[in-house]
């Protein structure tokens, strides 16, 4: 055999095992509960769980397309003939889900895959009495064929095969007819994949297109995504010239069809699925993966398009369930350093020991979960890790707050080790007396003097993604503690005082309207209040709001500020407070082609402006969440940590702490309107 047909034939064999990955996925969520689907059990040898973020992914994906079928059949019910056309069918179950449930009268699905793929699946139905009752199996072309089932065995690619076996077994080029492409297309060479839409538009001129894929390959899940398929020889082509939903809804309107709706999944969840059944799914299993499971989101889409007499009825109707947004682009961009010292981790908590010694607990890594506690330590030759013995266990804890207070030291609260066991106890850390070393010392590890504090009063909930900051009432000190969430609640609300010069939980007045429950927000101190940015409420939406916290004679009372324009709503994201400013960098927001970089919220003139962040100095993806900062000196932030599981595609961590210079942000006068937008997109190796 040539080598380039053997090349062909590897390529194609690792596209059909994407197959067996996908089918035992989506038994997976079957078995939890996610959706209700009897058959796909029959066609892999054991069922496997697998993690709640994979799960919720493939019910979304299953749900969408899901969705489109059924309101297909609901349309043309009174046709005397209709017809499903699933091309790349692979294991799929689709045609026993909609027989058993009666919903096939007067309609014939047609499943086209590789021979091999076809092969394998007619041996698996024709040794299975619950699902060879329903169909009986032939030769190939046609490897299973009944009434209302035709499994065919031929190579989409081949456009002229593909009609010839599909005419041979009763395809009706004039009845109405839905296509399915479930993650197939974008495996073929993308004039490939454009010729198979074309030849469906001008083939099928009373039709549909259902299409699942990915999109946004360019920003750091997107790499990654690409890395992956790459890995496993199934490069996704069409993501090169498609890369986000307008031009996949261009690429089926030039192809042929009349109309075309695309959106992506964030936009589906939040749009077409019912909040009931949201809140259902939802509370199946323990889940705290909001970050990966909204990038997921945002990186896969559901399109339909419709041609002839069937674009009267749509099978997506566009409900926005996320707010648009005009924010205002500065065409200035911010350089990112990387720091030479290996640290890496999710879900850690930083604190400012003094101006070049930030102190980090908790989070998790490649080695998992630890307790590990580390300092990093500037000197005239940067920064450097150094290892901590603190003199008490922190215990294992992700997502918790460390806090800087008055007259030195930290405050250690809250976090969690796992989605359903928030941990317990309040420390205070300080240094050794004996102190930290020095820029020119070669001591590697420095002793910590750790206090678990006993509080009295009445302590607020457990709770992880909250915040915690120092504010002052009447000359006395209290560590605010506000929103986050715990096992129970998707957000909680409310903020808790603690005196820090007796440790006593106690009750102040707040008036004003409160901001909504939240977590995953940020908050910093501010002339004697605090400021609050962002977060995500307990739809799962993200929030852009800002409101202060601000001291009166009383107590304190919250102020809304209403800033214009509106910045990208975001979690997940740090915030820092100079002079008037806030300062707000990274997080998620749910359309990947507004990722955020930093916004500029001046508190006095309650403006706000958007700056990109120039990457191209960082060899690697940066993926701003679940990571923690420090302004170290008025000109630099220093970003640490940070990534994410990527869905299916692997965990990335970011190796090394990174700069942000702030020069150009704390420069910034009030001068860009929101007429003078340049967004990310416009800019190479810009996030």
């Amino acid at each position: 055999m040539p080598a380039t047909n053997r090349k062909k034939q590897g390529r194609d064999t690792a596209v059909q095992g994407t197959n067996d990955s996908s089918v035992v996925s989506k038994v997976s969520a079957a078995a939890q509960g996610y959706f209700q689907d009897d058959f796909l059990q029959h066609f892999v040898c054991k069922v496997a769980r697998r993690a709640p973020l994979i799960n919720r992914g493939y019910y979304v994906r299953w749900r969408a397309v899901d969705h489109c079928v059924r309101r297909f059949l609901h349309i043309t019910e009174n046709c005397p003939r209709r017809q499903i056309l699933s091309l790349g069918a692979g294991f799929d179950s689709l045609y026993f889900r909609l027989h058993a449930d009666g919903a096939l009268e007067g309609a014939v699905v047609f499943e086209v895959d590789f021979p091999d793929v076809t092969r394998r699946k007619a041996a698996l139905i024709n040794s299975n009495i619950t699902l060879e009752k329903k169909c009986f199996c032939l030769i190939r072309p046609v490897y299973v064929s009944s009434s209302r089932y035709r499994l065919l065995g031929v190579d989409v690619r081949d456009e002229s095969q593909l009609e010839e076996a599909l005419g041979a077994t009763g395809m009706d080029w004039a009845a109405p007819t839905l296509i399915l492409s479930e993650v197939v297309l974008t495996y073929m060479e993308t004039q490939r994949s454009d010729a198979v839409i074309r030849w469906a538009a001008t083939l099928l001129h009373q039709s549909f297109f259902v299409m699942y894929e990915q999109i946004h390959p360019h920003d750091p899940f997107g790499r990654i995504m690409q890395d992956h398929f790459l890995k496993l020889n199934s490069t996704l082509h069409a993501l090169r010239q498609y890369p986000d939903t307008t031009a996949q809804r261009h690429r089926f309107l030039d192809k042929g069809w009349e109309q075309c709706v695309c959106l992506d999944m964030n936009d589906f969840y939040l749009g077409l699925i019912p909040e009931e059944e949201r809140c259902r799914v939802e509370n199946l299993e323990p889940f705290d993966e909001y970050e990966e499971w909204h990038q997921k989101c945002s990186h896969y889409f559901i399109l339909t398009a419709s041609r002839g007499s069937c674009v009267a009825r749509s099978l997506l109707t566009h409900r926005p369930g996320i707010p648009s947004i005009s924010p205002s682009w500065s065409p200035t961009v911010l350089n990112v350093r990387t720091v030479p010292a290996n640290l890496e981790g999710l879900g850690m908590a930083s604190s400012l020991m003094s101006s070049g010694q930030v102190l980090l607990t908790g989070g998790s890594s490649r080695g998992g979960r630890g307790t590990v506690t580390r300092i990093l330590l500037r000197s005239q030759e940067g920064w450097r890790a150094i290892s901590v013995e603190p003199s008490v266990d922190l215990s294992v804890r992700l997502y918790h707050s460390a806090t800087s207070v008055p007259g030195g030291g930290t405050v250690v609260y809250g976090g969690r080790s796992s989605p359903l066991n928030p941990v317990k106890g309040l420390f205070k850390v300080t240094p050794d007396p004996v102190g930290l070393p020095g820029p020119g010392d070669s001591e590697e590890t420095v002793k910590l003097h750790v206090e678990q504090i006993e509080c009295t009063g009445d302590p607020p909930l457990l709770r992880w993604r909250h915040t915690a900051s120092i504010i002052s009432h009447q000359g006395k000190d209290f560590l605010f503690v506000f929103g986050g969430k715990n096992e129970s609640e998707a957000a909680l609300g409310g903020g808790h005082f603690l005196c820090l010069d007796r440790w006593h939980w106690t009750e102040i007045p707040v008036g004003g309207a409160a901001p909504e429950a939240r977590h995953s927000h940020s908050a910093c101190s501010y002339q004697g209040g605090m400021v609050v940015f962002g977060g995500l409420d307990r739809r799962g939406v993200p929030l852009g709001d800002t409101v202060v916290l601000r001291p009166t004679e009383r107590g304190f009372c919250w102020e809304r500020i209403e800033v214009q324009p509106p910045p990208v709503p975001r979690y997940s994201h740090c915030a820092r407070v100079t002079g008037d400013k806030l300062v707000v960098v990274g997080g998620v927001w749910l359309h990947a082609d507004a990722v955020p970089g930093v916004v500029v919220i001046d508190l006095i003139t309650s403006s706000s402006v958007e700056f990109g962040l120039d990457t191209t100095s960082v060899p690697w993806p940066l993926m701003l969440h679940s990571f923690c900062s420090e302004l170290t000196d008025s000109e630099e932030l220093l970003l640490i940590g940070g990534g994410g599981n990527c869905f299916s595609f692997g965990t990335h961590f970011n190796p090394q702490p990174v700069t942000v210079d702030l020069r150009p942000v704390l420069g910034w006068k009030t001068s860009i309107r929101p007429s003078q937008t340049q967004t990310p997109q416009d800019q190479d190796q810009i996030i």
